[in-house]
């Protein structure tokens, strides 16, 4: 049954780590209209980084407005809107003024690697793994929580007395969209749940054992719910007035969403500011012996959560900006790919980006990037295309270890995301992978996941099979390269990550 405005349009939020989007989509799945804005990354140290909440919530409501005068739309006209967002990162804010109490600490944040290994004990990172598919990492979301109830004066008081909130930026998010502090819904999805260490995975509800343990009150932490169906109403002062919630995703779930990955055994990679590889897995979760976590995929309303085994790679987009930004060999970060097409191979360089440490599947916070290879005859071409190889390699680590726990062998590759722009990257990850490399039409695919369950959910799409058929190939990718070239550079491409790690102690 529907639960919309009446209108035949859906609002998709896309909250990211660089910028927010927002997307306006019709009955057909097609984008009506976009709008974006950058927010400010924050390096108070090294390996820390931190966003404001408050610059986040005032570029949503920007882009909201921009889309809906951009599409010609009023809020009346839409049925539903949906949010997908940066996962494991953290914000802790005050009920009662809607203030943040410090600034959002970003998934890609390493300060609390020390107070994982003393929370990990005698047990290690693996501690609960068992109960959470997670490692205790500085990629999750409760030790950044922790962390802030611990270094921020009163804050820990304040949390004991139900004062404060948690959660992922979802959920602040949803917050101020239904009110904020006039009786804003504090509320999250399984699937930003499962991305916390704090929520079971088979119960889908929080685990308040491991809640104590890790020094987070459950009173600070929100509602979990399916990821299709209802989380509020806009606020009638708020940008999408009585608008209805009814779709909320991590990011990297909503791509898989987006790109109509129903079935087990289909996989995708996202190539953001970070890559994430998915691979659904069905109605059981996977535990993964090879680094991987294991995490909800999505769950409709009704229905019994899907799985689903991820690999998540810290630097791949970013380490284009690094070359843009630290290094300026390029203007643009879409300059990137007619440098590296100026020479045929990297010219022996390769470039391991453990800006903040490794993630999937080596989880080595110790790691720093290194260049390797370097000689005279070595360019900024050559750093160019050792960049981009950078990230296919790194995929394939990932998928490796996907084919190692799950049996499954891969057929194919939906990719998505900024970076699936460059046409020169998905040739060289065909050609390291020897599978095709699939790019769809519309790669807007994270901001239509949302569109997707918040749509299902209002009665907008009757079904499943109903998004399959918006689901169409775009550009197809072969791989041009023999096995022996492949299995040669993946050796040496072992050798530079060797030569990253033990860089910091721990």
């Amino acid at each position: 049954m529907s639960t919309g405005t009446g209108g035949d349009h859906v609002l998709a939020i896309d909250q990211g780590t660089t910028s927010t989007r927002a997307l306006v989509v019709d009955l057909h799945g097609r984008v009506v209209a976009t709008a974006q804005t950058e927010h400010r990354q924050h390096f108070p140290r090294p390996g820390w980084v931190e966003h404001d909440p408050e610059e986040i919530w005032a570029n949503t409501r920007r882009v909201i407005a921009e889309v809906l005068d951009r599409s010609g739309l009023a809020p009346e006209a839409l049925a539903a809107a949906g949010v997908t967002n940066q996962r494991e990162t953290a914000v802790v804010w005050d009920r009662r003024t809607g203030r943040p109490v410090h600034r959002a600490i970003v998934w890609q944040d390493v300060r609390t690697d020390t107070l994982c290994r003393e929370l990990g004990g005698a047990a290690g990172l693996d501690r609960y793994r068992s109960r959470t598919g997670l490692p205790l990492s500085t990629y999750v979301s409760a030790p950044k929580i922790r962390w802030i109830l611990d270094h921020v004066p009163g804050a820990r008081d304040a949390a004991e007395r139900g004062e404060l909130a948690a959660g992922t930026v979802d959920s602040w998010l949803i917050w101020n969209l239904t009110g904020g502090a006039d009786h804003g819904l504090h509320r999250t999805d399984v699937t930003n749940a499962s991305r916390t260490l704090l929520m079971d995975l088979r119960s889908v509800k929080w685990d308040a054992g491991i809640a104590d343990e890790l020094g987070v009150p459950l009173g600070i932490l929100p509602e979990i719910h399916p990821s299709s169906g209802p989380f509020g109403r806009g606020h009638p002062d708020g940008p999408i007035p009585g608008v209805p919630i009814t779709g909320v995703l991590g990011d990297q779930q909503a791509a898989l969403f987006g790109q109509t990955c129903f079935a087990p055994g289909e996989v995708k990679n996202t190539y953001g500011t970070g890559s994430f590889v998915l691979l659904n897995t069905g109605t059981e979760p996977v535990s993964s012996e090879h680094g991987l976590i294991t995490t909800v995929a999505y769950q409709l309303g009704g229905h019994d959560p899907v799985y689903a085994l991820e690999g998540s790679i810290a630097v791949t987009g970013s380490l284009v900006q690094w070359l843009r930004d630290n290094l300026g060999i390029i203007e643009r970060a879409s300059d990137v790919e007619a440098l590296a097409r100026e020479v045929d191979d990297n010219g022996g360089v390769y470039i391991v980006p453990a800006f903040s440490g490794l993630f999937a599947p080596h989880w080595r916070p110790d790691a720093r990037g290194v260049v390797v290879g370097l000689t005279r005859y070595a360019d900024r071409r050559h750093l160019a295309r050792a960049a981009l190889e950078a990230t296919g390699l790194q995929t394939c680590d990932v998928l490796d270890a996907m084919r190692a726990d799950s049996g499954i062998r891969l057929n194919e590759l939906k990719v998505d995301g900024g970076m699936a722009a460059n046409d020169l990257l998905l040739q060289i990850q065909a050609d390291q992978l020897g599978v095709p490399v699939i790019r769809p039409e519309n790669v807007e695919t994270t901001a239509l996941g949302a569109a997707y369950a918040a749509g299902l959910a209002a009665g907008v799409w009757p079904g499943l099979d109903a998004l399959r058929r918006h689901w169409r190939a775009g550009t197809r990718f072969g791989p041009t390269r023999d096995e022996r070239w492949r299995q040669a550079q993946r050796d040496t491409w072992q050798r530079a990550v060797e030569r990253s790690l033990n860089w910091t102690e721990g």
